[in-house]
């Protein structure tokens, strides 16, 4: 796979490494891109340098190289399937589990499981995507809609992109909520401290949340979220933001955490969709995990 980009830097508060700087712009790995800056595959500002320059504001970077293409092959994972036609299917994710591969998660993601078990999915330019309209995070659990050909696939991205496919999530805060419902509306973009992370700032896309809080409990809060937007990590963020995070999330959630769980306590549990061939207004749901439901459990004794 070629790649050949040329970056203009901007929006630093402070100087940033180049090779974490050319990690989050191309998803390559660090130890990818470190190889290509050695063979003095990038230039900034005209200039061959070290992975560890410091880039600042006004800085160009120009690179030119090339890395072995991803290939999805089929892999006999067992998959959840809620619904599935000749059109589209809904899977539930468990948690733990990458959508398609991405360098660091080659193997064992959904794309896997779905091209062991399905024998049409929407096409995808890459072969690392088949079928993916839209993703749920590693550690966050539940529905996800798979297209199975094409005319599927544009039908159901229109949908989420004008708001009219709803997604609803559980999640337990940490904390009591002051509110019993509400509406996030801020803007989203890569954290100025960790480009790795999201974070609420002033510039970026904008994301519209709201939450309805489902059962109180002592020190937690079982919240039901509605995504009208779709941004990376929205729900997290946002949670963070108002200032109860997701117990067990990792990266916005806490230090101390009471519960050793693998991951967030956040769950896709229903998926409101317009079949793409009928018209027909169709819902899907799936319980919470039972490792979800553990935690609630004990929190109600």
């Amino acid at each position: 796979m070629e790649l050949n980009l040329e970056l203009a830097v901007n929006d630093l508060d402070e100087k940033l490494r180049l090779d974490v700087f050319l990690t989050h712009e191309t998803g390559w790995s660090r130890s990818q891109i470190k190889l290509q800056i050695d063979a003095g595959k990038v230039l900034v500002n005209g200039s061959a340098q070290k992975a560890g320059f410091l880039l600042k504001n006004g800085d160009i970077v120009k690179l030119a190289f090339s890395k072995e293409e991803l290939s999805a092959l089929p892999e006999d994972i067992p998959l959840d399937i809620v619904f599935e036609d000749e059109y589209f299917a809904v899977i539930n994710k468990p948690q733990g589990m990458v959508v398609h591969p991405a360098p660091g998660a080659y193997n064992h993601t959904l794309v896997n499981a779905l091209l062991f078990h399905f024998e049409s999915l929407s096409n995808d330019s890459e072969n690392i995507r088949p079928g993916i309209v839209h993703r749920i995070d590693k550690d966050t659990s539940g529905l996800l809609i798979v297209a199975k050909n094409d005319f599927a696939h544009q039908n159901l991205a229109k949908q989420i992109a004008e708001h009219s496919c709803f997604r609803h999530y559980l999640a337990l805060l940490e904390g009591n909520l002051k509110e019993d419902s509400g509406t996030i509306d801020t803007f989203i973009g890569r954290s100025d401290n960790d480009r790795k992370v999201m974070a609420v700032k002033s510039e970026g896309k904008r994301a519209i949340t709201h939450f309805y809080v489902k059962e109180r409990f002592a020190g937690y809060t079982l919240c039901e979220f509605v995504l009208e937007t779709g941004r990376t990590h929205q729900i997290r963020v946002h949670a963070k933001h108002i200032g109860h995070s997701i117990v067990g999330d990792k990266t916005y959630g806490i230090k101390n955490q009471k519960f050793n769980l693998e991951g967030q306590l956040l769950h896709a549990y229903i998926i409101e969709v317009t079949h793409p061939k009928t018209g027909e207004r169709l819902s899907f749901s799936c319980k919470i995990p039972e490792y979800f439901e553990s935690i609630l459990s004990k929190l109600k004794k």
